[in-house]
């Protein structure tokens, strides 16, 4: 596997235009329930397919497919960022929920993950509406998946800009002659538009609006604190959490062991 570690420095090519989702599976991309009135008078729910344009502006209800890496690097950064922020309660982490821009805005857009800061009040938001809430997400990240990849990298780079995002990032995995090829390309808003940010001599991403490290290692995606201290996922603590549940379930045995044994010999 091969591992690219160096910020994109030229701007994204021209975007593509949606196209259908290809002939031989035509929910590629995903799908959305419509309703249809029948000549009888029923209702019938339709399953319809996504096309690109849906997937950059997606609505209530629609099922996006997703690969197992996308869903574990994005709930990995969702439960980290969320920890990160805890101590600030205007902070939110949101993860697959609509951001809308407003009425002079594009329409809503559904990040993989938007860090939020100055939020008046937490709400079970369906759409966080940046005009109504007085505020916008400092920090999106997406994760890009191949079917997809060019919403990401072109789409959805223009309009953050527009909307006026501070900090993008890409997690951006694709096939380049059978070889998996991994890469993470920041940007930062500037007033002629994005420009990348670099990475450090191990190709780490600094995050400044959570105060984070994000890289690679090994295939899977990694955060590290300013302290350079790797935070692990879930799975990582589960275990460390099981291997200190047995070590310490054996260091009572050999206690309890050597009680039984003291007592033996007390009463020999």
């Amino acid at each position: 596997m091969t591992t690219i570690t160096e910020v994109a420095r030229k701007t994204p090519a021209t975007p593509r235009k949606a196209r259908q989702p290809a002939e031989f599976d035509p929910y590629l991309y995903g799908w959305r329930h419509i309703p249809r009135l029948l000549p009888d008078g029923a209702l019938k729910w339709e399953r319809v397919p996504l096309t690109l344009a849906d997937i950059l502006h997606p609505q209530l209800g629609d099922y996006q497919t997703r690969s197992f890496e996308h869903a574990r690097f994005r709930t990995h950064l969702y439960n980290v960022l969320r920890a990160k922020v805890a101590t600030d309660p205007s902070a939110v982490v949101l993860s697959n929920v609509r951001v809308g821009w407003g009425s002079l805005g594009p329409d809503p857009h559904s990040p993989d993950i938007a860090v939020i800061f100055n939020v008046r009040q937490y709400q079970d938001w369906s759409t966080f509406n940046t005009a109504e809430e007085g505020t916008k997400p400092s920090l999106i990240i997406e994760i890009t998946s191949p079917a997809t990849r060019s919403v990401d990298l072109v789409d959805k780079f223009e309009e953050y800009a527009e909307v006026g995002v501070p900090y993008y990032v890409i997690v951006d995995s694709y096939r380049q002659r059978k070889e998996k090829v991994q890469r993470l390309l920041g940007y930062q808003l500037t007033d002629e538009g994005y420009v990348a940010l670099p990475l450090d001599t191990r190709g780490r991403l600094w995050l400044p609006p959570v105060g984070l490290w994000l890289g690679f290692d090994q295939g899977e995606l990694v955060c590290y604190d300013e302290n350079d201290q790797r935070l692990e996922n879930y799975v990582e603590i589960n275990r460390a959490r099981q291997r200190e549940a047995q070590a310490r379930a054996a260091a009572e045995e050999r206690v309890r062991q050597l009680e039984e044994e003291l007592r033996r010999l007390r009463g020999a």
